[in-house]
């Protein structure tokens, strides 16, 4: 069997559930990858939920089902069931990306068979009366024939200013962000829903995230109604990525060279942050029911970090025994009453096992005779193993307090058709990390209150965003075409020469998260912790998302190697794109204010700049290549209607297939 070391699966199935789960394996082996799915099925529906080791059984069937598809190695030996992670060879790059691309596929698919999907795609293609006439979402497609026509006009230009001149009567684009309840100008379209429309053609399936998010659609104002020429967004960052934290700076071993080679800026700078981290923290009841003593604070004692510790176990217990997920909920939308929240035992845990943490590194740097901010002491810490660590510990928590505010993730970001084949993608990569977007992030949460932040410290915290870096990965582990040398020198921009504004290849993920399992393995999931009395709670500060929670708990509840099976090994490259010359600084709390690399008091300019720069180093050589200009004209807005921007919904019977019902019974 290709792939990785065997793992031999031991699922908590016994009796007649275990000799079924063997067969069913037998069969998955044998079976042809386009039937798995209807494989599946035909085993559920014969299998009661509440039987015994039902809904075990269950499960089992259905994450061994999306392994397989996935591309898992499968070996049964007698009553044995073994899995190997799929290879990540380089010379299996076409196949491991084909492989993924089915999934996401699969998943897109059976997300726009949903009876509400396919009624809100129905609903944006019906024709309505709008201030210009009768108008649809087919309204902001521009059709490709009259598109590639006046391209083709301007490809005549041999002369490459005469043509750029051309071409900005053929594509006149702005960024717009997509504001909750504004509508479309020209079609009276919600902006929310002609986003949400054509998200629903891109390979992997939509879902919405918690945390911060910033929606924006690229218009063409040289066409009627100011055609969609793609869409973006921004989300809350990943938290942790290693070859993006390595860098930033933000590993240990990153942060230890530099404070080598920087003592006298971040020795002080270690000191300092370590206050403000202790000083973030709510502290009155501990301090009151005798938890901590104010003396410890600064000389803090091996006893106090000790029953700081206890008491964090103690809260967590308490915390899991009761999660009062609605008083959480009220309280962080309401923001009436931080304190409760602070008291709550989700958040003491937490307040209690941070502060054990910080006054530990404050008793290491103490015991090094690291108390002073002078250079001198600096190589008390880099001789100590302990202060090391207690620089790791300051580190991590300054990462924290940086992550989701000064920087966020590109989410979504691409070309409609007919815009694609023209590197239209490439476009709406540089306006989403342009300044025009940067500044309505910055706007949108410049007055947000941290809900985490404001728990801890019993009172209303507002961090300014600062908007320094932007991170994405591809959606596949090879290099991603549009953004493939995406870079643009500053000096094209108005800005200091030397400097790059691009987006940056950093490494690859580790591939470990939740994309290879189905809604449908979702849903029995919670099936099976529902019978177990589990629950998840959607509460901000409980750590990383209900879904991999749910899904961890759910695969050790049915015996699977979750550590294992999570670790899918579909890796992605990851890009960083600076949009501050000292974005390191900001990120590492050094500096308070932001150097653009992208010049420019009006960020309107800096995108006119980046849309100027687009179309002279690539639209104006695009447009020569053969059959670029065929394909843009093949989408074609007269009946019947082909085009890609068009959301291509399962056909009837396929959809019905896929609405199987979740229980069934013997």
């Amino acid at each position: 069997m290709s792939g990785h070391v065997d793992v031999l699966l031991k699922p908590k199935l016994s009796g007649q559930a275990a000799a079924t789960f063997v067969r069913f394996a037998l069969e998955l082996v044998a079976c042809d990858p386009l039937q798995i799915d209807e494989l599946r099925d035909r085993w559920l529906i014969r299998i009661s939920a509440g039987a015994v080791d039902g809904q075990v059984l269950r499960v089992c069937i259905t994450v061994l089902a999306d392994l397989k598809l996935q591309g898992w190695g499968l070996r049964v030996d007698g009553e044995l069931i073994s899995i190997a992670q799929p290879t990540g060879h380089s010379s299996d790059a076409i196949i491991q990306k084909e492989r993924v691309k089915k999934g996401h596929l699969r998943e897109r698919d059976y997300q726009l068979s949903q009876p509400s999907v396919r009624q809100f795609v129905a609903e944006m293609e019906r024709p309505r009366l709008g201030r210009n006439g009768w108008v649809s979402i087919l309204s902001l497609m521009r059709d490709g024939r009259e598109l590639a026509a006046k391209l083709q006009a301007a490809a005549s230009e041999t002369d490459l200013s005469t043509r750029v001149t051309r071409l900005q009567t053929c594509i006149d684009p702005y960024l717009q962000p997509v504001v909750a309840d504004e509508v479309c100008s020209q079609t009276g379209l919600s902006l929310s829903d002609i986003w949400r429309y054509f998200r629903h053609t891109w390979t992997n399936h939509y879902n919405s995230t918690p945390g911060r998010q910033v929606a924006f659609l690229v218009r063409d104002r040289a066409a009627e109604n100011h055609p969609v020429i793609g869409i973006g967004a921004y989300g809350s960052a990943v938290v942790q990525l290693s070859v993006r934290d390595e860098w930033i700076g933000w590993t240990p071993e990153a942060f230890l060279m530099r404070l080598r080679e920087e003592p006298s800026r971040l020795g002080p700078w270690l000191l300092e942050s370590l206050d403000e981290l202790i000083s973030a923290i709510y502290l009155k009841d501990l301090i009151d029911d005798g938890t901590l003593d104010r003396g410890d604070i600064r000389k803090p004692k091996k006893s106090t970090i000790e029953r700081l510790m206890r008491e964090s176990l103690k809260a967590t217990e308490r915390h899991q025994a009761d999660p009062q997920a609605s008083a959480h909920k009220a309280s962080t939308k309401n923001g009436d009453n931080w304190v409760a929240e602070a008291k709550s035992p989700l958040f003491r845990a937490k307040r209690t096992k941070m502060l054990a943490h910080l006054l530990a590194a404050r008793a290491a740097f103490h015991d090094a005779g690291f108390n002073e901010r002078s250079v001198t002491d600096v190589e008390s810490i880099l001789t100590s193993p302990r202060a090391k660590h207690a620089a790791g510990i300051v580190l991590r928590h300054t990462k924290a307090a940086h992550v989701g505010v000064d920087m966020v993730d590109i989410t979504v970001c691409g070309a409609v058709a007919p815009y694609g084949p023209i590197l239209g993608g490439k476009l709406v990569a540089l306006l989403v990390a342009g300044p025009e977007a940067v500044r309505e992030y910055e706007r949108r949460y410049r007055n947000a209150v941290s809900v985490i932040a404001s728990s801890m410290a019993g009172k209303p915290v507002i961090r300014t965003p600062r908007l320094v870096l932007l991170g994405t990965t591809s959606l596949y582990g090879a290099s991603a075409s549009q953004y493939n040398r995406l870079r643009v020198p500053v000096e094209a921009l108005g800005g200091r020469p030397g400097t790059r504004f691009e987006y940056r290849e950093l490494g690859h993920s580790t591939g470990f998260g939740t994309f290879h399992f189905s809604t449908k393995t979702l849903d029995e999931i919670e099936v099976l912790l529902a019978q177990l009395g589990r629950t998840f709670n959607s509460i901000f500060g409980e750590g990383v998302n209900p879904k991999i929670r749910k899904i961890r708990s759910g695969l050790e509840a049915a015996g699977f190697p979750a550590d294992v099976v999570l670790r899918h090994g579909d890796r992605r490259l990851v890009y960083g794109v600076a949009v501050a010359e000292n974005f390191r600084d900001v990120l590492l709390g050094v500096a308070k204010r932001r150097v653009p690399v992208v010049p420019g008091d009006i960020p309107a300019n800096g995108s006119r700049r980046l849309i100027d720069f687009w179309m002279r180093r690539w639209l104006a050589p695009r447009i020569e290549r053969s059959g670029v200009l065929d394909n843009v004209a093949a989408n074609t807005l007269v009946h019947p209607i082909r085009h890609g921007a068009r959301v291509a919904l399962p056909g009837a019977e396929e959809a019905a297939a896929m609405q199987e019902p979740l229980f069934a019974f013997d």
